[in-house]
């Protein structure tokens, strides 16, 4: 995309947005088609749709590496490589170099960034669901944390704005706990699939696989074809950027939108250190950034402040954020940094099945299905709170090779397909917990002098417990449906590499108790609003994009309106 120069002489805007992945494109998008001159702030480089994903279009057998990263990307990246993430040497450049951002870990925390324009949005893993009220009104009913400021009345009309723009696929299912959306048509199932689908109906009332429901395009719209969006092409390449635009990403939705406004400007490799505070006007005016690339620092000034950089990043910014009112950061209530919570997940159950050996299928499915939660959910009450969902699908394979064949009897093995297989992975919801917590170091600075976060969180009884039945009613499906040599298993999982990061400035109906109101606005200082996964007081067992999305259209809108008001 092109970056818009015009303002960087003066500095000053109606709003600033730190941050472009997922919600800070959704900011960037509706403050300016408001009307706003919009300054987006991002701490890495730009990434051009289409011209920059390098690797997009890139045979297989083109990879230097056969597609595996050298050791030398390798030695960059300690954090994934530990946890076994996809560092690939078609997707390296889009996570970061670990050993140029450090943090520091009291307990295990597996931080997976990406920094650049487009943030994570380029790599995400594009499941879209619905929080329900069954998520909204857990804390409260259960005496856990503080209570959810909103229901799902409230973000409900959110949910169907954002959906129709970003494009979703799906089924429309009529399960309360998981509401239906704003769905374009879904990506069928295989039949190893459909087999699995009506099979767990019959002998599970309460248990479904579902068509997962994704960010991409499968039936684009006007609006959507007009940015240059075209259908999915089943590729299943996403994490290398998507030329065609048929997921949704910053780069192919929102920025483009709201560049098409001439209200936007777009400052990559600026990090934003902390928020200008007014003592006497008590409000935000800005803040302070220091060049990626040269060390340099800057001021950028503006009536409202977003902050969209990522939970931690958010975080970090509020912690930082010092001044003779805020002598601890941007924060009455304690609360801020704590209550860190992510998915856990690594766990469920795979088998293969010996039906369909006359069937394959065309495309490489990108959603795959979902199995929404069935546990404590109306008469089913197990000896932990709250819930899991499952990811999964169902492919066939070539026959594997033992180490000891080669020759002729490693080729005609490798030429025949196997059975189908089929996986299904579990994601639980996590609690918070107010002692699961992130921090500014006191020990160490990164490159450019800047205190780092140091990681302090877990995943307790109630994750361990649930972990149980996350394992065996993985198992048990798949057994009912005639899977054979069905293998349960359990990666363990450690916090941060769910990549859900959420909860450390959490929403709240009391400033006593909450970072920020309902609005999402910070209760001390009303004109910076946090709408990335700080601001989440419970974590659901849902992926959470979706709701980041609706919940920033949903402050933006009201931002706008109190700004016209002269409330901000």
């Amino acid at each position: 995309m092109n970056i818009n120069n015009n303002h960087f002489e003066k500095n000053t805007f109606d709003a600033i947005v730190v941050g472009s992945g997922i919600s800070g494109g959704w900011a960037a998008k509706e403050l300016s088609q408001k009307g706003l001159k919009v300054l987006v702030l991002e701490r890495g480089r730009n990434i051009e749709h289409v011209k920059d994903y390098k690797t997009a279009l890139t045979d297989p057998w083109n990879f230097e590496h056969g597609g595996r990263a050298p050791l030398d990307i390798i030695a960059k990246h300690p954090i994934q490589n530990r946890t076994g993430f996809a560092i690939t040497e078609s997707t390296h450049e889009h996570f970061v170099n670990d050993l140029e951002n450090p943090y520091l870990e009291t307990k295990r925390f597996d931080w997976i960034r990406g920094y650049h324009v487009g943030g994570r949005s380029l790599m995400w893993g594009r499941v879209s669901l619905r929080l329900s009220d069954i998520d909204f009104e857990a804390n409260l009913k259960e005496g856990i944390g503080t209570d959810w400021p909103i229901r799902y009345k409230d973000i409900a009309p959110w949910y169907s704005y954002v959906e129709k723009f970003a494009g979703i696929c799906g089924s429309r299912d009529g399960l309360p706990h998981l509401p239906d959306g704003e769905f374009q048509p879904p990506i069928e199932f295989t039949c190893a699939e459909e087999h699995f689908s009506k099979t767990i109906r019959q002998k599970f009332p309460n248990r479904y696989l579902i068509h997962g429901r994704g960010a991409h395009l499968t039936q684009p719209t006007a609006e959507q074809t007009a940015l240059g969006r075209a259908s999915c092409q089943s590729r299943d390449m996403c994490m290398r950027g998507c030329p065609f635009g048929a997921y949704f990403s910053s780069q192919a939705a929102t920025l483009p939108a709201a560049q098409k406004t001439g209200n936007l400007t777009v400052r990559p490799h600026s990090i934003v250190n902390s928020i200008i505070y007014d003592e006497q006007k008590k409000k935000a005016k800005g803040v302070r950034v220091i060049d990626e690339r040269t060390g340099e620092w800057h001021e950028f000034f503006a009536k409202i402040v977003f902050l969209n950089a990522s939970a931690l990043g958010s975080t970090f910014i509020l912690l930082n954020s010092t001044s003779n009112r805020f002598p601890n950061g941007m924060d009455d209530s304690g609360e801020l940094g704590h209550n860190l919570m992510d998915h856990h997940f690594r766990i469920g159950a795979y088998g293969e099945t010996e039906l369909f050996k006359d069937k394959y299928y065309k495309g490489r499915n990108p959603v795959g299905g979902y199995v929404p939660r069935f546990r404590n959910i109306g008469t089913d009450k197990r000896d932990y709170l709250r819930g899991f969902g499952y990811e999964g699908g169902a492919r066939r394979y070539r026959q594997w090779a033992g180490e000891e064949e080669f020759g002729a009897s490693l080729k005609n093995k490798q030429t025949q397909i196997g059975n189908w297989s089929m996986d299904l992975g579990g994601f639980g919801e996590c609690l918070p917990y107010y002692e699961n917590k992130v921090e500014l170091s006191k020990e160490i600075t990164d490159k450019w002098g800047q205190p780092v976060l140091r990681m302090d969180a877990e995943f307790k009884e109630n994750e361990l417990k649930m972990r149980v039945d996350m394992k065996n009613d993985a198992a048990e499906m798949l057994e009912a449906a005639g899977f054979k040599n069905v293998n349960a298993y359990d990666d363990i999982s450690y916090p941060g590499l769910g990549i859900h990061e959420m909860g450390t400035a959490r929403m709240g109906h009391d400033p006593k108790t909450s970072v920020l109101n309902k609005w999402n606005q910070v209760w001390a200082c009303k004109n910076v609003f946090v709408t990335d996964g700080a601001f989440m007081t419970s974590a659901s067992c849902v992926n959470p994009s979706l709701t980041y999305m609706a919940m920033t259209a949903r402050a933006a809108d009201y931002a706008v309106k109190e700004l016209k008001k002269g409330n901000l």
